[in-house]
């Protein structure tokens, strides 16, 4: 711990070149950089992981939505307790403000949860920053938690002064949950680009008598590595290969009941369309046109490419 403390200690430390955004980002990226925090990240991956959640797992991540929903349910929190900041400075306001404080602390629970469920499923660098995330916007939580008993018990000035520390930490977390997001995509759909990388037209992929039925195997497009499965003698299926959760190589994965799983995280697509069916992507798969040209090669194509 001290090392990291040290690391991250110089990583803000001014040096006459760097305004205060850039040393606060380096302190950032030092954090994901922090592997002392692997003993935590990792006994606390595996709890999460181990939850029987079901099908509320796939729900948690945000499936049915198409994106996180994490990022959704903090917008209740953040709003009733940025609401209470304001209202604390209007005269008479204590009761509203005290009712929004508590609906903060309430909402935060189902956002908190979402957001363990999308960061067990992260890389290690994700992980590490994701934890200090959570530590301070657990930090918030517990201010507010103080800041509505004080209320309650009509010490409104305490009530204040802890509700304001508790939305300094607020937006502390806010910040790193940006960077997360921004600057190491969590949550972002890695398969968004290959439209934008993909020329346009046929690519031919091999011949047909290349690809054994059943197996998956993997190909390039330009720089686009793609997913080919053969089901049967004149039928293909092509996809992008890396999974739209975190690139996983979709071809080192299982493909079953039309289906390949990713074999990072286990998230399941569906190979007639790239839907996703299960696991944390919530993003399908870019699903190619195939064909098979006069010699037997085997011709795939992104339709919105380019």
């Amino acid at each position: 711990m001290g090392t990291l403390l040290a690391r991250i200690t110089a990583a803000g430390r001014p040096d006459g070149s760097d305004g205060i955004g850039i040393r606060a980002l380096k302190v950032l990226d030092a954090v994901g950089g922090a592997e002392e925090l692997d003993t935590i990240t990792e006994s606390l991956k595996r709890a999460v992981q181990g939850l029987p959640l079901g099908r509320l797992r796939d729900v948690m991540h945000g499936r049915a939505l198409g994106h996180p929903l994490h990022p959704a349910l903090v917008q209740v929190p953040v709003g009733a307790w940025l609401s209470a900041a304001v209202l604390d400075v209007v005269p008479g306001s204590e009761r509203a403000a005290r009712l929004l404080v508590a609906v903060g602390v309430v909402t935060a629970a189902p956002a908190a949860w979402t957001g363990w469920a999308d960061w067990a499923e992260q890389h290690e660098q994700q992980m590490r920053t994701g934890l200090v995330h959570a530590a301070s916007m657990a930090a918030a939580t517990g201010l507010y938690g103080a800041s509505w008993v004080a209320r309650s018990r009509r010490r409104n000035m305490l009530g204040r002064a802890l509700g304001f520390v508790g939305l300094a930490a607020v937006g502390t977390g806010a910040a790193i949950g940006g960077h997360l997001a921004y600057r190491q995509a969590a949550g972002a759909n890695k398969a968004e680009p290959v439209a934008h990388l993909v020329e346009p037209g046929w690519h031919t992929l091999g011949h047909t008598e290349d690809f054994t039925a059943g197996a998956a195997a993997r190909r390039m497009i330009g720089e686009v590595p793609v997913l080919v499965v053969r089901q049967a003698e004149d039928v293909f299926y092509v996809l992008a290969d890396r999974c739209s959760h975190f690139s996983g190589p979709l071809s080192q994965g299982k493909v079953a009941d039309g289906c390949v799983t990713c074999p990072w995280h286990g998230s399941v697509f569906r190979l007639t369309d790239g839907w996703n069916v299960g696991g944390p992507a919530t993003a399908p798969q870019p699903r190619f046109d195939t064909r098979r040209d006069q010699d037997g090669n085997l011709q795939a194509r992104l339709p919105d490419a380019g």
